[in-house]
């Protein structure tokens, strides 16, 4: 863990694009109260192949403009061309903006090939060989292994290829056991993997959805927390505020040992990650 104290702290928030009307002025308010905690950026997704990739550039372009805080789009490859990447990078050139959350994506249904770039190391290569040093590039990383990896050594490995790729810093997929991102920083320390890594924080306010999202992308809830939350049903007082006392703790452990800050998947909600900065007694300005 000692190579990460040597950074300054980010903290950042993740949004997705909104479908309706509705969503829209819902997601605007929840950046406009997390935009008071000064955050260093925020990041927005896509969905599968790009199905979402003109609402992530209206929503990033809007949140920098109105806020002022940097905004950053993720951008994956999975079934997409040069051509079509290229044209994305040139239009956030052009938009002003500086950060991009480079990933590999999901394949959506129904697609056969996996395109021109198959690899998020593909990706941050081919970002900087068109654009330089313009944008700041975020890769995803994986404390307890990404799901469809062979095995914990060949998942190192990619990663390291990706970082080394071009990357600036890297995001990891939330997780709830702090001995997972420890241990993952110990690995990337013997492999020579010299950059921040900022722990991604999933706060815990709704079981049945947090259950589908883990089981998705192979985030694991300990047993112990799995089964308290089991226990409070539908009882969403009691869910939120177990999950608050979880997931600060957690926090509190990450930032007493050293992580360069903390990336918090808001699922465009501002409550829960309110209610976690001031239980960590972080500041309102950054």
């Amino acid at each position: 863990m000692d190579s990460q104290k040597k950074y300054p702290r980010a903290f950042s928030f993740e949004f997705f694009p909104p479908k309706t009307d509705q969503a829209a002025a819902s997601l605007a308010a929840t950046v406009g109260k997390l935009a008071e905690l000064k955050p260093s950026f925020c990041s927005v997704t896509f969905g599968a192949g790009g199905s979402t990739r003109e609402k992530t550039f209206e929503t990033v372009v809007e949140i920098q403009q109105t806020t002022g805080i940097p905004a950053a789009p993720h951008l994956s490859c999975i079934a997409s061309t040069r051509q079509n990447v290229r044209e994305v990078l040139q239009a956030y050139q052009a938009a002003g903006i500086r950060r991009i959350v480079a990933l590999r994506g999901d394949m959506p249904s129904g697609t056969m090939s996996a395109g021109e770039l198959r690899y998020a190391n593909e990706l941050v290569e081919f970002i900087r060989q068109e654009t330089g040093d313009h944008f700041h590039i975020e890769v995803a990383g994986y404390p307890e292994t990404h799901p469809q990896a062979v095995n914990a050594e060949v998942d190192l490995r990619n990663f390291k290829r990706k970082v080394e790729a071009g990357a600036d810093s890297v995001i990891t997929q939330y997780f709830y056991t702090a001995e997972a991102y420890f241990r993952f920083i110990d690995d990337c320390e013997k492999l020579g993997i010299n950059l921040p890594i900022v722990p991604g924080i999933m706060p815990i306010t709704n079981y049945t959805q947090l259950a589908r999202f883990s089981e998705a992308c192979g985030a694991e809830i300990p047993r112990w927390v799995r089964k308290r939350l089991e226990v409070f049903g539908d009882d969403r007082a009691a869910i939120r505020a177990f999950g608050l006392e979880v997931v600060a703790d957690l926090c509190r452990r990450l930032l007493e040992q050293g992580s360069p800050g903390l990336h918090f998947y808001t699922l465009n909600q501002a409550d829960a990650c309110l209610a976690i900065w001031e239980a960590l007694g972080l500041p309102k300005a950054g």
